[in-house]
Formats: C-alpha cells, structure tokens, sequence
C-alpha cells in the first residue's frame, strides 16, 4: 500500500494537533468556578414601638393633595356654556382623546343607538370616565352617561374639535381631535 507524500504529511500533522490539544492548558481555567463576590453592606436593623397617632381617630398617612379645577366649567354651562355653539351627534361622533385630572385616554363616540343615545366606548381611561357607556347631546350640551344612565360628565364645545367641562364629582375633562 502506497502512501503520497501529501497524504502522509496532512496525517502527521493532524496527530500533532491531536496531541497539543490534549495536553494544552487553555481550558484548564473553565474547570475552576469564579471567586465568590463580596458581601453587600448592610444597614442597622433595630425595632422598637411606633409612636402613637397625634389625635384618637387620625390617619398615620399624610392628608393627599387638594386638587385644583383647572378651566372647567360649571354643571350649568356658566357663560362658556352661552357662548358655545349648538350640536348635533355628528359634531361629537368619532374617536377622541380625553384627559381627565391630567391623565390621557380614548373615548369613541359612535352614532350607534344605545341606553341614554349613543354607544360611548372608552378606552384605559381613569374613573369616572371608565364607567362611561352612552353619549348625547342636547343644545350646546355634551353628556357622557354610565350604564345606568346617570350622567357622568357634562361638557361644552370651546373650540373646533374640542370639548372642555368636568366630571359628576368635580374633576376637569376635556376632549380634543
């Protein structure tokens, strides 16, 4: 059996690599684990009673902030209300961003009949605006309305493609295009 010189030499040096990597120590290191990391500080842990609530009956949380009305009109209208234009259900129809108390979802209106006139659909909005689930409107008058009917918000036309009056417990809203 005839070997080539080629042959013979691409089967040393496969051996020789065999062999050098056997005894190399380039992975020895992946054996060992790392060392340990250092503690973390700790701070001093003591107990002991609360104090007592400065008065019998008083809350231990601080009082929340008083909320501000911010241009928001009153249940009646007020003169925003005279001056703002009559509506019809295709002034308010269609998909409308709302802020309520200064947070923001959607509100669709579609003209779709529906407990107090219209379905209302509102989307990840903040109460009571959640609860919103019919629409009309009446003169100058846009009313969002619950499930039961009730009304939610009364709001007024002060502009094109926007609604400003505030929600039945009092906080500002506002519907813009």
């Amino acid at each position: 059996m005839a070997f080539s010189k080629t042959g013979l030499l691409a089967a040393s040096l496969v051996a020789l690599m065999t062999a050098a990597g056997c005894n190399s120590t380039r992975l020895a290191s992946m054996d060992t684990q790392p060392a340990p990391l250092p503690a973390a500080p700790a701070g001093v842990v003591t107990s002991g009673q609360l104090p007592p609530p400065s008065a019998p009956g008083a809350s231990q949380f601080p009082a929340a902030p008083q909320q501000t009305q911010v241009a928001s009109l009153p249940a009646d209208g007020g003169a925003a209300a005279a001056n703002a234009p009559d509506l019809t259900a295709g002034n308010v129809a269609g998909v409308w961003s709302a802020s309520v108390s200064g947070q923001s979802c959607k509100v669709a209106t579609p003209q779709t009949r529906f407990g107090q006139g219209f379905r209302a659909g509102p989307l990840r909005c903040p109460a009571p605006v959640d609860g919103v689930k019919s629409w009309n409107v009446a003169g100058k008058q846009l009313t969002l309305y619950d499930e039961g009917g009730s009304p939610l918000a009364r709001l007024y036309s002060s502009g094109e493609g926007r609604f400003d009056g505030q929600t039945s417990n009092g906080q500002p809203i506002t519907l813009s295009r």
